[in-house]
């Protein structure tokens, strides 16, 4: 009888301690819970992207968003996270750096009108984030993907404009279609400039490279002595405004389009910079203030920015003297050009003065 009760006594407390085990464990699995997600662990799960956008509450997004006419949007990509930043940091990397978009607006020519000097002019504008180099995407290395393409782009943050500068766009057969399947809402600049000019510029620039150039009327005409000229050069057949801008407008309307002309870039910058600003829905930051006339070099130069110790001009390459084109060769060119530029101003609706 007293084993049965020393037995039924070790039993009850075996139970008890069981018991207490149980209860303990249970409370160190609990505050452990609690200490991890006070300390942000849930963060760093994996979660939906939304657009905060959106008139109906949270909408999913992903960084290939389409809209309804399957032409890519400039939504932001998302970008990793450095491996040395926290969880907890996530907010505020974003928001001090910003995300990559598509262009919302390309100058997409004329090689030699002044877009070169239209982007640095542009570029002192806060809300404007431009790539320095030709992207040259939409005619040499679409197949890379518009991955590839937005990953070229800096970052910008609400309320600033991602752009480019690729002038042979305007000239390229396939670009307009291929701007198109970004986005349909692109906005395109083109800088011109008389053709004539601009056809001795170019041939300039490409003497400067290759001294041994045949000249400039051997290059123009195909034949000197009849008159005929020669529109596979690819210097005269760029000047064909027109041409190049019936292939655009069959894929974006007019009023995507805003015409610069080059020579008033050089006359009166601070003006077509405001049309160029109010074009891109920016408020007119670039302004006279902000140029000054550069005797040597014929062109408007920036003035000099604050923390630096000289203007800002555009380099060696640009400004250089134009060589000595017979005035016959000149005239015959400019009444070539004559019929294309008239179209071109009845398409454009601005006369240039070129005639």
């Amino acid at each position: 009888m007293g084993c049965s009760k020393w037995r039924a006594a070790l039993n009850f407390g075996l139970l008890k301690v069981q018991s207490r085990l149980s209860f303990f464990l249970t409370m160190i699995l609990l505050f452990t819970y609690l200490f991890y997600s006070l300390n942000g662990y849930s963060d760093s799960l994996p979660r939906p992207v939304f657009d905060h956008r959106s008139q109906n509450g949270l909408v999913l997004q992903d960084a290939h968003s389409v809209d309804l006419f399957g032409a890519y949007s400039a939504s932001p990509v998302q970008e990793q996270l450095p491996k040395s930043a926290s969880p907890s940091s996530n907010i505020s990397i974003a928001n001090s750096f910003g995300g990559k978009k598509f262009p919302q607006a390309i100058i997409i020519g004329v090689k030699k009108g002044g877009t070169r000097a239209l982007l640095e002019f542009l570029r002192i504008h806060p809300d404007v984030r431009a790539v320095g180099a030709e992207p040259h995407f939409f005619d040499r290395f679409y197949d890379k993907g518009l991955e590839w393409y937005r990953n070229l782009m800096p970052r910008t943050l609400e309320g600033q404009i991602t752009m480019e500068k690729t002038p042979s766009y305007f000239i390229t057969k396939e670009a307009p279609r291929r701007v198109l399947s970004m986005s349909r809402h692109t906005k395109l600049i083109v800088v011109v400039r008389d053709p004539v000019t601009r056809a001795v510029s170019d041939y300039t620039q490409t003497l400067s490279k290759s001294p041994g150039l045949p000249s400039f009327q051997n290059l123009a005409f195909r034949n000197v002595s009849t008159g005929l000229i020669d529109t596979s050069w690819s210097a005269v057949r760029i000047g064909l405004y027109a041409k190049h801008l019936e292939n655009w407008l069959r894929y974006f309307p007019l009023s995507h389009f805003l015409f610069v002309s080059g020579e008033r870039l050089v006359t009166d910058p601070a003006g077509e910079m405001g049309r160029v600003q109010d074009f891109l829905g920016l408020k007119r930051v670039v302004s006279d203030k902000h140029f000054y006339f550069n005797q040597t070099k014929g062109f408007p130069c920036l003035k000099k920015p604050e923390g630096s110790s000289r203007p800002r001009c555009l380099g060696k390459s640009k400004g250089r003297p134009h060589p000595q084109i017979p005035s016959e060769v000149l005239l015959r060119l400019r009444d070539f050009y004559r019929p294309f530029n008239l179209k071109f101003y009845q398409m454009t609706g601005h006369n240039f003065g070129w005639n």
